[in-house]
Order: structure tokens, then sequence, then C-alpha cells
């Protein structure tokens, strides 16, 4: 019987021979299948990696965009406001000078006198001429038309008569 056992093994030699063959061809297929399917799988993630990466861009671009855009137009409000500031303060320092010119000018008596006749004749002659406050003049006619003439009316009259944008539009 121990006779046996070497011939059937080698009777069966054949067959375990093909069936290994068998078993080595099924593995090489399917590594070559593995191989195949990573490399479909690497290359699918390479392409959404990518995809991400270019919206991701897109997204930053579109951002960053709007983020410009509205420092742009914070920074335009800014300007804007400064230069708004700074015509500001340059009426005020008008203003401010003009009151103290023609305060000054009223303190004359000539000229004080001229006023008041000048304000009894435009409320036709007969009108009350008082001191206001400012070192101005105001005049009240008897029918209770009036004019003030005080020094910030006349000045402020005289602002509102010119054409300041002249003064903030480069040369």
């Amino acid at each position: 019987m121990t006779d046996l056992l070497p011939r059937q093994q080698q009777a069966l030699e054949p067959l375990r021979q093909a069936l290994l063959a068998g078993a080595a061809a099924e593995a090489d297929r399917l590594r070559g299948d593995a191989r195949r399917e990573g490399a479909q799988a690497v290359a699918q993630a390479r392409a959404e990696a990518e995809a991400v990466l270019e919206a991701a861009r897109a997204k930053g671009e579109s951002d960053g965009a709007e983020l410009l855009a509205a420092e742009q137009t914070a920074a335009h409000r800014a300007a804007r406001a400064a230069v708004l500031l700074a015509q500001h303060t340059a009426y005020e320092e008008l203003r401010r000078r003009a009151l103290e010119a023609v305060g000054k000018l009223l303190q004359e008596p000539e000229r004080r006198s001229l006023l008041a006749a000048l304000l009894r004749d435009r409320l036709g002659g007969v009108a009350t001429v008082s001191d206001t406050a400012d070192g101005g003049l105001f005049a009240q006619a008897p029918d209770g038309r009036s004019i003030d003439s005080s020094v910030s009316a006349l000045v402020d009259s005289a602002l509102a008569g010119l054409h300041l944008e002249q003064l903030w539009t480069p040369g």
C-alpha cells in the first residue's frame, strides 16, 4: 500500500499542476485587475481632487473679488468722508474769517451809518434800526417788514451767493 500513495500522487500530479497553473493564472488575472482598478481609482481620486482644488480656487477668487470690491467701496466712502470733512472745515474757516472781517467793517461808524441808511431806504424810508448781538443791524418798518443785517446774516447771504464748488474743483 505504501506503493499506492506514490502512484496516486504521480497520477494526480498533472491535475495538481493544472490546478496550480490555473490558480497562478487566476492570481495573475486578479492582480492585473486590481492594478487596473487601483490605477483607475487613483486617476479618479486625482481628477476629483483637481476638481475640488479648482472649485476652491474659483471660490477663493470670487470671495477675493467680493472682498476687494467691499474694501474698495469702504475706501471710496472713507475718502469721500475725508473730502467732505475737509470741505466743511474749509467752509467753516472761510465763514469764520468773513464774520471777523464784516464785524470789523461794521465797527467803522461811516460804514455802519451807510448800512443803516440803506436798510431804511429799502423799507420805505421810515424804519427802526437797532444793533444785533454780533455787531450788525436789524431794521423794522412800522408795517412789520424787517431786514436782518446781523453780521452772520450778511455773511451767510454772501456765501450763499458764491459758487463754492469752484473751491473744491482742481484747477
